[in-house]
């Protein structure tokens, strides 16, 4: 096996360069990857390699399973069950209308009603994978729709868990509607039982895997997730959803930072190996017959998904650039759609799928992190420029910043009679809207000087953060205005 190793070896060390050369850009690993795999595919001939993906399948289906299992470990089953009723509203409505136009798009296309649910999946959720970490590489964790953005992907979890159970059975190709419902019930048994589990038995489930052999603690979890895998293959609900749902109940355990800490760089290379295996299966040939449906995929998600931003804008009580970054931020697809490709595979569906799947992810993949780096930015001058064709400088605009000049003018102890000044002066407030730049400046130094004189106030008084109070009676701006106001 000396040829297929270096090879391989040499696939993974072009992909760490494509990948550095990728992160310049603020490309995500997984169109990286695939990309890789299609240049090495026997089919392209750009690359004079005789791998076939019999090489590696085994080594892909570890990646899928380790996929999902991390997907169910970092599950936030707090975060869920604790405002189940916002985020189903949010997550729900997204997805009922992007898999409803998704089913639509199908049935257009042509190839068959359960072709259509395949693309209706592949259409309905975003890559949580890529979500988070475009989150994090970003530094948008504290932005204010972050938290609707991630409620949304544990929405979106556990729709995956439930449609991939469906549609293991629903294009398994029986046509006996009894052996359907069979199949069915157990699998929603098996998911409702994994899912009780998770909620109520992570101190048993504590008891049962504590170890503090790190080695033995990795095959623990790791045989956990590959045996459940199987389990789930046999009970009709896909290997994928078993590992899911291990993930879900080891997540609810004590251990969770422990096996994430352990789990995650398996997950990175066996993932590498699935995205890989799936570029050495594409065909570039191929790509022609599917480029008009994939063409109006991509326009159709990104506008459906703009203007369900606003729409989750307005749902949370966010301002529409904050729905315009969290659209930007959710139009990334990516592993699910592989995944229900590779299932529509096996199933024997229309084989115009799987480049489907493959030239769609790898355009959004590359589309939805352009947009999420430039989203502030673009937002910012849309919603901007709107405000000033419709309206100039609005009274609201100019109470907030009257309300500045006064605590301003009250921190320095200035007189009532100067605070009037102040507040009737026209110059302090043109009726023309300061330029950014300036509104920067003077959150900036409005800040400064706040912070400076409440540590003033603490040093003479001894009293707290919290307790601290100017002379005046009057408390510290309230925290929204540490943001840009026309964010």
């Amino acid at each position: 096996m000396g040829e297929e190793l270096a090879i391989l070896g040499a696939l993974l060390l072009i992909a760490y360069v494509f990948g550095r050369l990728g992160k310049l850009i603020g490309l995500p690993a997984i169109p990286i990857y695939m990309l890789v795999g299609l240049l090495a595919s026997p089919h392209s001939g750009w690359f004079p390699l005789n791998l076939g993906t019999a090489h590696i399948e085994l080594i892909a289906v570890f990646g899928l399973i380790l996929l999902l299992f991390n997907l169910g470990l970092e599950f936030d089953q707090d975060e869920f069950f604790g405002n189940a009723g916002s985020l189903l509203l949010s997550g729900g409505t997204r997805i009922a209308i992007n898999m409803g136009v998704g089913f639509v798009f199908g049935l257009w296309v042509g190839w068959g009603t359960r072709e259509a649910l395949i693309i209706a999946g592949m259409t309905a959720t975003s890559s949580s994978a890529i979500v988070t970490k475009l989150l994090i590489e970003l530094k948008r964790l504290p932005n204010h729709e972050t938290p609707v953005i991630l409620g949304i992907t544990v929405v979106e979890d556990v729709f995956i868990a439930i449609y991939l159970a469906i549609v293991a059975v629903v294009i398994g190709g029986k046509t006996d509607v009894w052996a359907i419902v069979l199949e069915l019930a157990i699998s929603f048994t098996f998911l409702v039982g994994m899912f009780a589990l998770a909620r109520w038995g992570g101190r048993v489930v504590s008891r049962l895997i504590q170890t503090k052999d790190d080695e033995l603690f990795t095959i623990l979890f790791f045989g956990l997730a590959v045996a459940f895998g199987g389990i789930g293959e046999l009970l009709g609900v896909s290997d994928a959803i078993g590992a899911f749902l291990i993930g879900l109940v080891l997540g609810a355990t004590r251990f969770r930072g422990r096996i994430e800490q352990l789990a995650l760089p398996m997950r990175d290379v066996f993932g590498a190996f699935f995205f890989l295996n799936f570029g050495l299966t594409l065909n570039p040939s191929t790509f022609g017959s599917v480029l008009w449906p994939v063409t109006v995929a991509v326009v159709m998600t990104l506008v459906i998904n703009t203007l369900g931003g606003q729409l989750i804008a307005w749902l949370n009580k966010l301002t529409a650039a904050e729905g315009f970054n969290a659209s930007a931020m959710l139009q990334n697809r990516g592993e699910f759609a592989l995944i229900l490709a590779t299932l529509a595979t096996a199933a024997g569906l229309d084989e115009r799928l799987t480049p489907f799947a493959g030239l769609y992810v790898l355009s959004m993949a590359i589309i939805g992190p352009v947009l999420a780096v430039n989203s502030e930015r673009w937002g910012a001058a849309i919603f901007r420029r709107s405000k000033k064709k419709s309206a100039g400088a609005t009274p609201s605009r100019l109470e907030r910043d009257e309300n500045i000049a006064l605590v301003e003018a009250a921190f320095a102890g200035e007189s009532d009679g100067r605070l009037a000044e102040k507040a009737n002066d026209s110059e302090a407030f043109p009726e023309a809207e300061p330029p950014r730049e300036r509104d920067e400046i003077d959150d900036e130094i409005e800040r400064a000087e706040s912070e400076r004189l409440i540590e003033d106030a603490m040093r003479e008084s001894g009293e707290s953060v919290e307790d601290a109070q100017p002379a005046s009676g009057i408390t510290e701006p309230p925290r929204e205005r540490q943001r840009d106001p026309e964010y």
